[in-house]
């Protein structure tokens, strides 16, 4: 429980499903009693009318006290905007109640019967007159208007900007604000006879009673846009103050021992204004207000002010100075100041919902008290032991050099994929043919079994393009010890090129019980007959690479069931696979040596059914417990083949930067023609205009061309990098097979063949690729210890940026290869016990 909190003395909840505003509730001698003592009214959205007079529910009463505590309740069957308390009769210096309805003002006298059985007292409204608006209603205040004495006049704000006057039970006159557009809070400042409000333009304005009076009749101008009429005055604001933001309230306290001011709550700002507009302070705010009240202040020369926001609290300010915070169990729309019978100046608090609350600040005094502790000898040998142990696991923690802490995420959940066998009958994908050949989908069944309690679960589902799926992410309900759940996708290819990874990743992101955020991940693979299917071989190809293994070639049927049985033909152990997006790749098995053969008429075709077989044949021996199977290839490396995709990519950059310059060109020159043309329209005296207008058109059909052509070169530049990618993961898996390099060494190369998954406009491929070959040739792959030291003391590097060719990377990657060839082998432990000689370390030391 919060110390500073406001102290419950008194509430209630009004009705069910009901709504109020900070206007919908007033204080004051409603039944004209003569006691001093204030009543609490309220008017709700609903048209609920309800009168309280607060009291503390006494031990006796139980949870009576509420009920006994509401003097009236009355239906007045319109929704109820504003109550307000004044002396609204002629002839009569009593309290009556203002309620103002959207279409509706009535005033009502309150009347006490005082009661003559255990009951109590008997209250009773009684209406004393009405008016019936013509324009719907938004708030009203009350005043002397015109400096008359005795009893107030009431002005109502409809929301078409219209100031209605009402002169107790007769209707003065009305004036529509000028530049109207929405209306907001409205005061009267009795000390110069006018009305504050805050326009549309989110400035605060004052409007003169006088100027009012004499103004334009605003019954002669139904369009406010039409011309005024002779005999009235132009309406002006006596002054403007430019606020900059939108006003909740104003209000504008009459205290004796206070400076005159005028209080205006903005969104973001609270302002204190002299009489004339001049700004006294103002205050900004770190949170949002919901609404405010001044009150008087025992120190001479300032004002108290209560102020709402939506965090609950219940601030109270001493002009600029925070004198105390409270805490509220809602948010406050209306805020008043009473005085009870038992308690004097108690805070009248309302919500939107309905929650009325009488308060008073102060704080719970602690009855905490120190327990005794049990007196004990210290056993200073199990200390010890205890410290010994503490020391261990501290140290233990220090040596971890993990960025992420260990956690128990694995231990939470377990998350497992189920891709379908086979394809969905009918296919979910969005582009159901190409070529004639219909478009599969499969279903991916996704099953997340919870060891504990897990909240806030989110599943994210990726594939790499152009593979889509028909939902991607997933929110889960909260799991509990040993439940399980379960979510069901469809991917399927949705592009016109055939994809550089069949792997898809799933990520779940849920919170523990304490709270803690966790992420875990795992992948699942999609089958290789969602992208192609089985067509007749191809006797010649373009593109060859050949694979040799220590084992006798398996029959392609066996490892291919999917593809055999499409074909019905496998003569000579041979085997092709159709993309369809178009393109062939053919497998043929040698019948006397110990080889397979993979071609095609691209390059980049190749990747995805060499990986396939590779990844079948060693599954195929490792069932029949064959340890030493062993894969290579002879080379050469195909590395002008691959150098064909690594050109096609890089001039579609060049392309993408040429229209993106085009663009710029011919936008600046678009807006250089509309500001000449727009110069010659605006002219008094007519000029020719020299063709500009045909300019004008002509630049405006070639920015259109330029900006479809560029579009048209971002779909084929991402085409383009997946070609890229498969091509470059095709070339690594050549490369591991021809060094027989190991999984490590096999991950660090393709992570510096690949070292981003997609293009972006400021860092690119080639850029990206160049560097961290470089990096490798002048570390691990460096002809010397002595030139790789020296490289590891320099610091710092060039800016990557778009390169003017691929030379300089088509070199580096072939002296990679070449590096290798020789004995190199890719490592990062070397980086770190490489010896600096001294006149290296003197060359870069710090002077």
């Amino acid at each position: 429980m919060s110390l500073f909190k406001a102290r419950d003395w008194w509430s209630t909840a009004l009705g069910e499903g009901e709504e109020f505003d900070h206007g919908c509730v007033c204080v004051g001698d409603v039944d004209n009693s003569g006691t001093g003592h204030d009543k609490v009214v309220v008017g709700s959205y609903m048209g609920m009318l309800r009168i309280f007079s607060p009291h503390p529910a006494k031990p006796t009463e139980g949870g009576q006290g509420s009920a006994e505590a509401q003097l009236l309740e009355v239906h007045l069957q319109n929704a109820i905007i504003q109550v307000e308390l004044g002396k609204f009769v002629s002839c009569s210096d009593l309290l009556h109640l203002a309620v103002l309805h959207p279409r509706k003002l009535s005033v009502f006298s309150v009347l006490g019967t005082a009661g003559n059985v255990e009951h109590g007292d008997q209250y009773q409204i009684k209406l004393v007159y009405e008016h019936n608006l013509q324009r719907t209603a938004c708030n009203m205040t009350y005043g002397t208007f015109g400096g008359v004495t005795g009893h107030h006049s009431l002005c109502i704000q409809s929301m078409d900007g219209m100031l209605m006057f009402f002169e107790q039970d007769s209707y003065s006159f009305g004036r529509f604000l000028p530049g109207f557009l929405l209306p907001g809070p409205l005061a009267y400042n009795s000390r110069t006879d006018s009305f504050l409000t805050v326009s549309s333009a989110r400035q605060l304005e004052s409007y003169k009673y006088e100027t009012l009076a004499v103004a334009t009749e605003a019954e002669s101008r139904q369009d406010p846009d039409q011309p005024l009429k002779t005999g009235g005055k132009r309406l002006t604001p006596d002054w403007t103050l430019i606020l900059g933001e939108q006003a909740l309230d104003i209000s504008v306290p009459s205290f004796s021992h206070s400076p005159s001011s005028i209080f205006v709550l903005g969104e973001r700002n609270l302002y204190c204004l002299r009489d004339n507009g001049v700004i006294y302070f103002m205050k900004k705010m770190e949170f949002n207000p919901s609404c405010f009240l001044p009150y008087v202040s025992l120190t001479d020369g300032t004002t108290n002010l209560l102020l709402g926001n939506h965090t609950n609290m219940l601030l109270v300010y001493q002009d600029v100075t925070l004198k105390w915070a409270a805490q509220l169990s809602f948010v406050p729309v209306a805020l008043r100041v009473a005085n009870f019978p038992d308690l004097k100046g108690a805070v009248v608090s309302l919500s939107w919902d309905g929650h009325l609350l009488c308060s008073y600040m102060g704080t719970d005094p602690s009855f905490f008290s120190t327990p005794k502790v049990d007196a004990r000898e210290v056993d200073y040998e199990q200390a010890d032991a205890e410290m010994k142990r503490l020391h261990k696991f501290i140290r233990e923690a220090s040596r971890t050099q993990d960025i992420l802490p260990k956690g128990e995420s694995e231990e939470d959940l377990k998350v497992t994929a189920y891709v379908s066998t086979d394809m969905d009958i009918p296919s979910r994908a969005l582009i159901q043919d190409m070529d004639g050949f219909p478009v599969p989908s499969v279903t991916v069944k996704v099953t997340v079994k919870a060891s504990s309690v897990l909240a806030s679960s989110k599943l994210t589902v990726g594939v790499q393009p152009p593979l889509a799926v028909t939902q991607d992410q997933f929110v889960l309900e909260p799991l509990g010890v040993g439940s399980s759940t379960a979510v069901v996708f469809s991917a399927f290819l949705n592009g016109r090129y055939p994809p550089a990874d069949l792997s898809g990743d799933l990520t779940l992101s849920y919170s523990s019980p304490t709270g803690v955020p966790h992420v875990h991940q795992c992948q699942f693979t999609l089958p290789l007959a969602l992208v192609c299917i089985a067509s007749s071989p191809s006797k010649s190809s373009v593109f060859k690479i050949t694979v040799d293994t220590n084992q006798l070639p398996v029959d392609l049927a066996t490892i291919f069931p999917e593809f055999t049985t499409q074909s019905g033909d496998n003569e000579g152990n041979c085997l092709a696979f159709r993309f369809l997006p178009g393109g062939l790749v053919t497998v043929l098995a040698s019948k006397t040596s110990q080889r397979y053969r993979i071609q095609s008429d691209a390059f980049e075709d190749m990747w995805l059914v060499a990986k396939e077989l590779l990844h079948r044949v060693d599954v195929h021996f490792s069932k029949l417990g064959v340890d030493s199977f062993k894969k290579s290839f002879d080379g050469p490396l195909p590395l002008k083949d691959y150098f064909l995709s690594v050109d096609h990519h890089f001039q579609l950059r060049v392309s993408a930067q040429k229209y993106q310059d085009l663009l710029s060109e011919r936008a600046a020159q678009f807006r250089a023609v509309q500001r000449r043309l727009l110069t010659r329209f605006k002219d008094k005296t007519p000029a020719p205009l020299q063709n500009l207008d045909t300019l004008l058109d002509s630049t405006y059909t070639q920015v259109m061309s330029l900006a479809e052509a560029a579009e048209d070169n971002v779909c084929q530049l991402e085409e383009a990098f997946v070609r890229l990618r498969s091509s470059t993961q095709l070339l690594v898996l050549l490369l591991s097979l021809w060094q027989g390099l190991t999984p490590e060494q096999t991950n660090i190369l393709e992570a510096t063949m690949l070292p981003m998954l997609q293009d972006t406009p400021q860092l690119g491929w080639e850029e990206s690729c160049d560097a961290a070959v470089s990096h490798l040739l002048r570390t691990c792959l460096s002809r010397s210890p002595k030139d790789q030291a020296t490289t590891l003391a320099q610091a710092g590097g060039p800016v990557l940026g778009l390169p003017r060719d691929t030379a300089r990377l088509k070199k580096h990657i072939t002296l990679l290869c070449e590096r290798l060839a020789k004995g190199g082998r890719l490592t990062l432990a070397s980086e770190a016990n490489v010896q600096v000689p001294a006149r290296v370390q003197n060359l870069v030391a710090p002077r």
